[in-house]
């Protein structure tokens, strides 16, 4: 904790803040989806050559919100929570981690009777309804307006709902950052968790997101979803292809189209932590436990949210003068 306020200062203070202004952070149990407004993007993936530009450029726009952890790691009680360290593994890039949030996923399939490499470029797929944002406790994923969900490193408590609940299991942790290490270090997530925010900051300022704006083939195309649908449906026909991510969890912001069946290229991509599948997903947000818990967490998440920015807050001013991220007290 930092030299200007104790954990019981900050606790006192952060309730206090999210009793304040819970009524205007609860995010929505169930979508109010308006495809007009909410971003989506196609990826013609008979396109991809698999380069790689796009995790570069991933990696060089968004470095700056890679985590810094903290060392050592505090020790947790009981070890139920284990450690999560990619700070060794930063150069990976064939799968997703906190360092990469995006990765090119390989299949060898049958393409009109000759072997075809598919490159399919992998990342978070923003659902329409996303259950990571809807089933967060802490209020630290988020979903904006236009439909792109993201998850605020600095206030979350590594928790793991969100990759819990996530068909794809996208997000990943890294131990040692987060607002656990000033509030609860032995007993909460060990960490905070991270995936592809859709360089939501670059869209805000009407720039594309790095991964599409360095693509040399032209493989993705972003805009409003009921757009970006009608042309997936018509390429897929241009192309007697298929269509992965209109249904999906009850639908994503991202289609992939292909020329060769999903469940084929499902069967011979490697799968497995940080590799996610392309297998058909039913909408997690339509079962009734999760709407339930939905209704209960959201305006628990409320206050956790308004708790968190005052977290931050706190945090920030007391970086301006003087102090350091790691003092503790």
């Amino acid at each position: 904790m930092s030299k200007g306020l104790s954990r019981r200062s900050f606790l006192r203070g952060s309730m206090a803040a999210g009793a304040a202004i819970a009524a205007s952070t609860i995010p929505g149990v169930v979508s109010a989806r308006d495809d007009s407004t909410q971003l989506a993007t196609l990826l013609d993936i008979s396109k991809c050559i698999g380069c790689e530009a796009c995790v570069e450029a991933c990696e060089e726009v968004n470095g700056h919100k890679y985590p810094n952890p903290q060392k050592p790691f505090p020790k947790m009680f009981p070890p139920r929570v284990p450690v999560a360290d990619w700070t060794d593994k930063k150069d990976v890039t064939d799968r997703l981690t906190p360092y990469n949030w995006l990765y090119i996923q390989r299949a060898i399939v049958d393409v009109n009777g000759e072997e075809t490499e598919i490159n399919i470029p992998r990342r978070c797929m923003h659902c329409v309804n996303p259950p990571c944002v809807k089933l967060c406790p802490f209020g630290s994923a988020q979903q904006q307006d236009n439909g792109l969900s993201r998850i605020d490193p600095d206030i979350c408590m590594g928790g793991a709902k969100c990759k819990l609940v996530c068909p794809w299991k996208i997000p990943e942790r890294q131990t040692g950052v987060g607002m656990y290490l000033d509030v609860l270090p032995s007993l909460a997530g060990n960490g905070a968790f991270y995936k592809c925010d859709r360089c939501y900051e670059r869209v805000a300022q009407g720039e594309l997101p790095a991964c599409i704006e360095v693509c040399p083939e032209d493989v993705q195309t972003i805009g409003p979803r009921d757009e970006i649908l009608k042309e997936a449906h018509t390429l897929a026909k241009e192309m007697n292809g298929y269509i992965y991510g209109k249904e999906e969890n009850g639908g994503t912001n991202t289609f992939y189209v292909s020329p060769v069946p999903f469940d084929k290229l499902n069967a011979s991509v490697d799968i497995g932590p940080g590799m996610p599948h392309l297998k058909p997903v039913k909408d997690t947000m339509a079962d009734a436990n999760n709407i339930a818990a939905a209704m209960v967490i959201a305006p628990l998440a409320g206050v956790a949210a308004a708790a968190g920015k005052f977290y931050k807050l706190t945090r920030t001013e007391d970086v301006s003068k003087g102090g350091t991220q790691n003092d503790k007290k």
